[in-house]
């Protein structure tokens, strides 16, 4: 009786551990909510330049054209080892940074998106994420 008591609580247990193990592979998502036939493009400032897997986030505030308080943009890409892998890395972007962003807006129309390419203004460069096969319909 007690040896299949112990089995079952052994089993139980890594059931536990493995269901735990692959918990963050529930957080990870597609490109889905972006709208991959529209293309919208907006300048700002780097607020927040956010280099963790499994997507890298770029926070943008802009000034809109009517005026009124910065809104703030959240801006989407790839994980940061394919970034590396198109010559990125964790200081290509900085706050306070001058940026021009490409990018395919949320379906909802919320301030967001998946990020197609970052200009820095102040120097020109074009940084453009290497998608592959990982998100189609981005470009």
């Amino acid at each position: 009786m007690k040896i299949a008591s112990l089995r079952l609580v052994s089993v139980a247990a890594i059931l536990a551990v493995a269901a735990v193990a692959v918990t963050p592979s529930w957080a990870h998502h597609s490109f889905a909510m972006y709208e991959p036939t529209k293309t919208a493009t907006l300048k700002g400032t780097v607020k927040t330049f956010q280099w963790t897997n499994p997507h890298v986030v770029l926070w943008i505030l802009v000034q809109p054209e009517g005026g009124g308080a910065a809104q703030e943009w959240s801006l989407e890409t790839t994980s940061p080892g394919v970034l590396t892998r198109a010559g990125w890395n964790r200081q290509s972007i900085k706050a306070g940074d001058r940026v021009s962003v490409t990018f395919s807006p949320l379906r909802d129309g919320s301030h967001g998106g998946g990020l197609n390419s970052v200009t820095l203004l102040d120097t020109g460069q074009t940084l453009v994420p290497n998608f592959g096969k990982e998100a189609p319909g981005l470009k």
